[in-house]
């Protein structure tokens, strides 16, 4: 059997600790996270957002300026955490679709599954390279264009529910959904675009506490962590 391919979406909340917009203690924490999964053979790839530098529209930027300069700022964290992996000894290379080739490599299919199947680590910056989409829509192109099994959306919760846990001690949580299932309800963990396209692609998402020391380990190792998401309500395994 060939190596488990895995995308990662990592949002922009994971490289920060509320002191600072890039910690050095979250870098090393997401990077032992990731040593433990490649140890596995896992080939893996991650998509990353930017919500700890730039969030989005102001009342006196245009909404496609905005997204442009969030587009820049998952390169920061890109860069970020490709240095963190490089330091472990962990190949990794940072691929952008928004053009910024002086920094890092343009991003294409083709050169992703070929690092990918060499070994590397491949951080996926620049979003879709459009504005209006969001990394939540990337990762799940991503896991279409170089055929992952699963992608992993790394939360703060563990899983997904009815509603809001932190503010609704009465949400619901959902072991396994459909696809149509989280669009229908409305639930927020993702976009609408980014359901759509893993169910058009057949991809499996779950969604997990990403926060919790050894949750990735956990998936990886197919215990029942957080929220299966697929085109029936069976819950998806990685063994």
């Amino acid at each position: 059997m060939r190596s488990k391919r895995v995308l990662l979406k990592l949002s922009g909340e994971s490289f920060c600790d509320g002191s600072s917009s890039i910690s050095q203690k979250c870098l090393l924490r997401t990077v032992e996270e990731i040593k433990h999964a490649i140890s596995r053979g896992v080939e893996l790839s991650i998509v990353v957002g930017a919500g700890n530098i730039w969030r989005g529209v102001g009342k006196f930027i245009e909404r496609v300026t905005a997204d442009k300069m969030g587009m820049l700022a998952t390169v920061m964290n890109a860069l970020a955490l490709n240095e963190a992996l490089l330091k472990a000894k962990i190949k990794a290379i940072v691929l952008c679709a928004s053009g910024v080739s002086s920094f890092v490599e343009d991003f294409s299919v083709e050169k992703a599954i070929n690092y990918i199947e060499l070994g590397y680590v491949v951080i996926f910056a620049g979003g879709t390279g459009n504005p209006y989409f969001t990394t939540d829509t990337t990762a799940a192109l991503r896991a279409a264009e170089i055929k992952t099994d699963v992608l992993l959306k790394a939360t703060q919760v563990d899983g997904v529910y009815s509603a809001d846990p932190k503010k609704d001690k009465g949400a619901i949580k959902y072991d396994f959904l459909t696809f149509k299932e989280a669009i229908n309800k409305q639930l927020k963990v993702m976009d609408s675009q980014a359901f759509s396209l893993c169910e058009q692609t057949n991809i499996s998402i779950i969604v997990f506490d990403f926060y919790k020391d050894g949750n990735l380990k956990k998936v990886l190792c197919g215990e029942k962590i957080g929220t299966s998401i697929s085109k029936n309500s069976n819950e998806y395994k990685l063994s």
